[in-house]
């Protein structure tokens, strides 16, 4: 069975970047008041037809309350400063050196034994789990 994967330095700081830049694209999205007729498309023309063949006015949208921001510009620079060195850092580093020769030796020794193994038991081991789980499933023998 395959344990899911660490997520590494980069994932993490892909991640945390990920939410800064949301939360400020979020804060610098102020709805218009009134829409810019140069950015109008064809479905804001359907709509708007739409809308005014009836007689009843279309409330307006009410601006998003986000509350106060999730991070101080301050605290927000000084952090993307420090992800942003240890990026760098986690990009420059030397590869893991392999452990140990003779557990490399090892490995290579036992793999054929492994695949043949492998290659001999496998497909039957997971028919008789497939098998047992569908009777499980279904409450029918197969």
């Amino acid at each position: 069975m395959q344990t899911p994967r660490e997520p590494s330095m980069e994932d993490i700081l892909a991640s945390i970047k990920r939410v800064i830049a949301e939360e400020k694209e979020l804060r610098a999205a102020i709805p218009p008041s009134q829409p810019d007729l140069n950015e109008v498309d064809e479905e804001d023309v359907l709509e708007l037809d739409s809308s005014m063949a009836t007689s009843e006015p279309q409330p307006e949208a009410e601006p998003l309350d986000l509350g106060p921001p999730l991070l101080d510009d301050e605290a927000a620079s000084e952090t993307a400063a420090s992800l942003a060195q240890l990026s760098t850092v986690a990009a420059t580093a030397p590869p893991v050196v392999a452990a140990n020769p003779l557990e490399e030796m090892l490995k290579d020794m036992l793999r054929p034994v492994l695949k043949q193994w492998l290659d001999e038991h496998l497909p039957r081991i997971v028919d008789e789990h497939v098998k047992r789980e569908i009777s499980r499933i279904t409450g029918k023998p197969l």
